[in-house]
């Protein structure tokens, strides 16, 4: 399939890699790599042959947030094209959050904005040392509204309240301490650890990994429920051919 933003490419191994490639304009999202991403992220959740994906970019910059004719449109827009606009880019959000196989974030460069909600629905993310990161939205008089609910379930709310309102650049230590990022590694060590943290998928079970992740993703409400929720679904593992086959060579 052909995109015009982005990249889309898939080793032997079933690892993909979806690359932002909008270099000149530091990979800012625009309605066209809104629905790309979207389309992709289905594409690969759908495909029993991708394993794990990496969400990349080229060039120095990560992702920029959200591009300026983009902002334009919305600006001119009225509030109902507003607000159809920012579901757009939560349902594309939504859909790399709870795309079923493993995300792994390669953060070579800066993000802001928009490109933080990126690394917020990953299930890892590594980025380079030196790289900034920063909410700016609350500069121009906006909130990171559509990108809030994936970045405090990712930081927490007493994380994410320490710098949702300053647009100051976030540390990468606290980035760390928040969740916000799994590692920070010299540049030249990031696609090697990016490639560790995906060849570990390989030597997993493709349904089980599927199943842990919904379950991350379905926990956090009452208690009671959790433990039910949690219950029934390892019970469902227990009963696919999956888990019985592994099983059963493990016990052999």
């Amino acid at each position: 399939m052909s995109f015009q933003t982005i990249l889309v490419e898939s080793d032997a191994d079933g690892i993909a890699t979806v690359t932002l490639n909008r270099p000149g304009k530091h990979h800012a999202m625009s309605a066209e790599m809104i629905g790309e991403l979207t389309e992709a992220a289905t594409m690969l959740g759908g495909d029993a042959g991708v394993r794990a994906v990496v969400l990349a970019s080229s060039g120095p910059s990560f992702c920029a947030g959200g591009d300026l004719e983009w902002m334009r449109t919305q600006q001119a827009a009225d509030r109902a094209g507003k607000m159809a606009e920012a579901g757009r880019l939560s349902a594309m959000l939504a859909a790399l959050n709870a795309l079923p196989k493993p995300l792994i974030a390669r953060v070579q460069g800066n993000a802001f904005g928009g490109g933080i909600g990126l690394i917020a629905v990953a299930d890892v993310a590594i980025a380079a040392e030196g790289v900034k990161l920063a909410l700016t939205e609350t500069r121009l008089g906006l909130i990171p509204a559509t990108i809030g609910p994936f970045v405090v379930a990712r930081m927490g709310q007493g994380m994410a309240r320490q710098v949702f309102f300053s647009g100051n650049a976030i540390p990468l230590d606290f980035a760390l301490r928040a969740g916000l990022l799994h590692e920070v590694c010299p540049a030249d060590c990031l696609d090697e650890r990016v490639r560790r943290q995906a060849e570990a998928v390989l030597r997993t079970a493709p349904g089980a990994v599927a199943a842990a992740k919904a379950l991350c993703l379905g926990l956090g409400g009452d208690e009671a429920a959790d433990i039910g929720t949690s219950i029934a679904a390892l019970a469902d593992c227990w009963e696919s051919d999956e888990a019985q086959e592994r099983i059963s060579a493990f016990l052999g």
